[in-house]
């Protein structure tokens, strides 16, 4: 492996890694936390993470993993050992997968619960949160954050054969 593919394959394993990071925070930490509140906690904590989440941070997150796993990909085409290519090809196939549930499932059940509006001004904050779909939300997390923990699995796993070469 020379300094080139090491270096691409090295940046998108660490993202693959933080990505895997964040999703599961929020199946182990963040929505179980959130499901023992009472509504108004709920919508306003929600929407306050749903803010701080959107930011430079998000495309460590969210591109990179697509962006340097993509390139990582491309720069082992042709290698003698066919492996790490198809192992990187797979994790970046995972996280179309989990963008493609992000921005269809969860990105539309977040703006559902932002557009409701600054929670001291909602007349119903139990309907607001069932209209959320919390349970929709959380299922399709768990879905992402299992893509997410195999593709950083699958380029780990291409990084250490990738490693002897």
């Amino acid at each position: 492996m020379d300094a080139l593919q090491g270096t691409a394959l090295i940046a998108a394993t660490i993202t693959m890694g933080i990505a895997a990071g964040v999703y599961t925070l929020y199946m182990v930490v963040i929505m179980p936390g959130l499901a023992r509140t009472d509504d108004r906690t709920f919508v306003g904590a929600f929407q306050q993470i749903d803010r701080a989440i959107v930011g430079p941070f998000l495309l460590v997150f969210f591109i990179g993993p697509l962006g340097l796993g993509t390139w990582a990909a491309a720069l082992h085409i042709g290698d003698a050992d066919p492996t790490a290519f198809r192992l990187i090809a797979a994790a970046v196939g995972l996280q179309v997968v989990m963008a493609l549930i992000t921005l269809s499932v969860n990105v539309p059940l977040n703006n559902r619960i932002r557009a409701a509006g600054d929670p001291s001004r909602i007349g119903d904050l139990a309907a607001v949160r069932h209209r959320f779909n919390e349970h929709r939300w959380v299922r399709w997390n768990r879905v992402r954050t299992l893509a997410a923990l195999v593709a950083f699995g699958l380029i780990s796993w291409s990084l250490v054969l990738s490693g002897g070469k």
